[in-house]
């Protein structure tokens, strides 16, 4: 029997996030493709023109949510045949045409600020470092409901105070956590982590590779 074209399917995201740690707590924004959950700041590498020649001759097919399009174009996120996995990963790891961790992540964090209601902040961002942490491949890891498979890279870094914006930036998010008419920004524990809420508020899957390599739950479904 001819294997179904669904099968040789596999959905690949690629993405950068961000640890901001204080003392035994991590940062997370409300994440506003899932309302109600909180997340880590970072999200999905964008690629630049030239690339877009070489992802149609891997056969690649963006995300396309309609409430989203415009923020999700040329994002590294979609449907690849499974037997061009191999050629995608090897373009990837050598960073051409495609913003670099840095690049990903002042963009993201900039993004992520305006749209959790503190604007203000997001001109500290221009000159923000950040030092590798860790980086997670999930491959190929089935999905409840779908007939595809799944390939992940999450590389997680941590915020560099090597300057006195930056400093002041990560002081000001760490005084957003305790405050309690800023909904939009929680600190959460290793324990809360592993329990999936902080409070009542929900936790995204991805918030477990800030503090190890293993995967605690199966994605939140995002709005689309």
């Amino acid at each position: 029997m001819a294997q179904s074209p669904h099968r040789r399917q596999v959905r690949i995201s690629c993405a950068a996030l961000l640890r901001l740690r204080d003392d035994n707590r991590y940062v997370l924004f409300e994440a506003r493709s899932r309302p109600g959950a909180f997340s880590p700041p970072g999200g999905v590498f964008k690629y630049f023109g030239p690339a877009a020649e070489l992802l149609d001759g891997l056969g690649f097919r963006a995300d396309r949510w309609p409430q989203s399009s415009s923020d999700m174009r040329a994002d590294l996120r979609g449907l690849l045949p499974a037997r061009s996995l191999t050629s995608f990963r090897r373009w990837f790891t050598t960073g051409a045409y495609r913003e670099d961790a840095s690049e990903c992540l002042r963009r993201k964090l900039s993004e992520e600020l305006t749209e959790i209601g503190y604007p203000g902040l997001a001109h500290s961002v221009r000159a923000t470092r950040f030092a590798h942490l860790r980086t997670i491949v999930e491959g190929l890891l089935p999905v409840p409901g779908q007939r595809y498979r799944q390939w992940r890279q999450l590389e997680v870094y941590d915020l560099m105070c090597a300057d006195k914006e930056t400093l002041k930036l990560r002081t000001e998010l760490v005084a957003l956590t305790a405050d309690a008419a800023a909904r939009t920004v929680i600190a959460a524990t290793p324990d809360d982590i592993q329990h999936g809420r902080a409070g009542r508020s929900l936790l995204t899957p991805t918030t477990s590779y800030l503090v190890g390599d293993r995967r605690i739950r199966y994605d939140i479904p995002p709005v689309r």
